[in-house]
């Protein structure tokens, strides 16, 4: 670790960040660690407050602002939040879950935890699932759909949800269901839409902050996304009515702990230490000194975050998407506008080979990049479970082409000019 006076310059050791070697010139996606960060833990070590406190509702409060929600709560890992998403929605063995076959283990993972089947469907040009590949794989099995964001641009999750809608006929709720007093499954009538948005908070869909467009949207704040919290996720809720956006809270919240029925804020009050315990729960709850870090990244998001994200991205736009040798990723649309979180930049005249020592070369040339993601039926686990990627055409030509380039907040112009002379040449290098 190289360590400047005012801000760390952390290199990347493990392969989140895209390299183990931390001689790069250029590393992949160090996290923006400043004085302001270091202060924002400080205060909250010496608060005495180091697991969930006053911080971290305070930070939640703002979330839910910030993505247009009335609530949101924050929960220690994008995986366990979404899980518990899963078995607040009563989904288990016999049911199936439709999830986009390009993405991160992670996404799967959580419905083979819950006994569920997870359900691949192929992608579209964006990288983010086909909507009509949901449509044929709906049936009464289906309990839920994970549309998933691909590096900071939203999938089509108004089209994910009307599918959602259409396909009510065929939805059969468990009849005996009960969760907190009531069978979600029976007050929603369908199968839940629990979008993936690892990848895109602070992205837009139709001008509105990601966040308030599917049932439930599950946020990572992981060391590598664009507001971070070192480890950390989060679940915004805006199912309809006759849902409750505080009763969803309260249940979310105490069986983030266990069950019990008070966190340790709550048994701070006078004479308030006793607690019940409701359900066998879960331990996934956020702590004041993540939420301290999330702060400080919230705070300068979008003034200083988001713009110099994007800036990066066009610079890398004007450079290779007037070159026929590359595909350049789609930023916007007239609909949805990415968070910018990725560069996927795609080399179309590469195979998977190719591609593989085009990276070798680049690395040669001091720079790191890394590829997202291999598809769910590359991964051992998937195919044993049956998986076999040529049923999902556009997700291995996708992947095998695919490169994503470095996008950090600290990354300067003129590293960003390296970073695309290195890609060219080395492509000129492997191609001709």
């Amino acid at each position: 670790m190289v360590v400047g006076h005012e801000r760390f310059t952390i290199f990347a050791t493990s392969d989140e960040f895209g390299t183990l070697d931390p001689s790069f010139m250029i590393p992949f996606a160090p996290p923006r660690i400043d004085d302001r960060t270091i202060q924002a833990v400080t205060d909250a070590l010496r608060s005495g407050w180091i697991t969930t406190g006053p911080r971290t509702k305070a930070f939640e409060k703002h979330l839910a602002e910030y993505c247009g929600v009335e609530k949101l709560i924050a929960l220690n890992s994008w995986t366990n939040a979404c899980e518990l998403a899963l078995r607040w929605y009563g989904v288990g063995p016999g049911d199936e879950v439709i999830v986009p076959a390009y993405t991160y283990c992670a996404t799967a993972n959580i419905v083979m935890h819950v006994g569920a089947k997870p359900v691949l469907v192929d992608v579209l040009d964006d990288f983010t699932m086909d909507p009509e590949a949901v449509r044929a794989a709906m049936n009464q099995r289906t309990k839920c759909i994970i549309p998933v964001d691909i590096g900071g641009m939203p999938a089509r999750v108004q089209e994910i949800m009307r599918v959602a809608e259409e396909a009510c006929a065929w939805f059969t709720p468990a009849v005996n269901l009960r969760i907190g007093g009531s069978n979600p499954q029976m007050r929603l009538g369908r199968a839940l839409v629990l979008s993936d948005a690892a990848h895109s908070f602070g992205a837009r869909i139709g001008g509105k902050p990601v966040g308030a467009q599917a049932d439930i949207t599950g946020f990572s704040f992981h060391a590598v996304k664009n507001l971070t919290t070192a480890e950390g996720g989060a679940l915004a809720f805006h199912l309809p009515e006759p849902f409750n956006a505080q009763e969803l809270y309260t249940w979310f919240n105490t069986m983030s702990l266990h069950g019990q029925s008070k966190d340790a804020l709550a048994k701070t009050k006078p004479g308030a230490w006793r607690y019940d315990v409701e359900a066998p729960g879960w331990k996934c709850n956020m702590t004041d000194i993540q939420a301290a870090i999330g702060q400080v990244e919230l705070d300068r998001y979008d003034s200083e975050t988001l713009p110099r994200r994007k800036a990066i991205c066009e610079r890398y736009h004007d450079a290779f998407a007037p070159d026929e040798r590359f595909i350049a990723p789609l930023l916007k649309d007239e609909n949805r506008e990415s968070s910018y979180h990725l560069y996927m930049l795609r080399v179309p005249g590469a195979s998977e080979v190719d591609r593989n020592v085009i990276i070798e070369a680049i690395a040669k040339r001091d720079v790191s990049v890394n590829v997202h993601f291999l598809p769910l039926p590359m991964l051992s686990f998937y195919k044993r479970f049956g998986c076999r990627m040529e049923d999902y055409p556009y997700a291995y030509i996708h992947y095998s082409r695919e490169i994503s380039l470095p996008v950090y907040f600290d990354l300067t112009d003129a590293q960003v000019d390296t970073v695309i002379a290195a890609v060219k040449a080395s492509v000129q290098e492997v191609l001709g």
